[in-house]
């Protein structure tokens, strides 16, 4: 067992972002069983799921004109629309039939504002707005993190990266993480991680 102020943090497994879903992570199944495997060693265990009302502002289709993966201006920044994924109450939405949810203590629900894109377990886009879970881990007594899941280069590095500026020991097992890879956005994520400190694993 890890020791009691290590959680782990798994990111996002959920339909719409494994095979066959509306934004399919290559390969994003693969890791449900060993990420299963891993809840084990942990006492604290906390999973994030994405959560979109319908037309939200972060969907391509909400912009008359705009593509899925293009990028637009909204007013906390530039924004990736996005294909319309993780609809609050859809199968989309629901977690992978085989992720082991009982373990978790904490589901973080994000992506829940209409007008605001939500990556990070810990902050919405604007990087101003909390989730409340810097405040949960607080309370356990938690400094150490461990996060994997989807997508490397997008929720799990924007989590990471939060995480370790909020002053938590982060650490990213990459090989139980797979990733979009957009334009770079990859190789982006892992420099971005590293220069803020996070432990690359795998």
């Amino acid at each position: 067992m890890r020791t009691a102020d290590e959680a782990l943090i798994v990111i996002d497994l959920q339909n719409d972002f494994c095979p066959g879903g509306a934004l399919a992570v290559e390969g994003g199944d693969e890791i449900v069983s060993p990420i299963n495997e891993l809840m084990a060693q942990f006492s604290a265990v906390v999973l994030t799921q994405d959560w979109h009302p319908a037309g939200h502002s972060s969907f391509a289709s909400s912009h008359d004109g705009l593509a899925p993966f293009s990028v637009t201006e909204m007013p906390y920044g530039p924004q990736v629309l996005w294909p319309d994924h993780c609809i609050q109450g859809s199968k989309g939405a629901a977690f992978h039939s085989g992720l082991h949810t009982d373990p978790a203590q904490v589901i973080v629900r994000k992506g829940f504002n209409p007008s605001v894109d939500s990556y990070s377990a810990f902050f919405e886009n604007d990087h101003t707005t909390p989730t409340g879970l810097e405040g949960y881990l607080r309370a356990r007594g938690i400094n150490k993190l461990t996060i994997v899941g989807l997508a490397l280069d997008f929720c799990v590095n924007f989590s990471a990266v939060d995480g370790a500026r909020l002053g938590f020991d982060v650490s990213v097992e990459t090989s139980l993480c797979r990733a979009i890879d957009l334009d770079g956005s990859l190789a982006a994520a892992r420099a971005g991680m590293i220069e803020a400190g996070v432990h690359l694993n795998g």
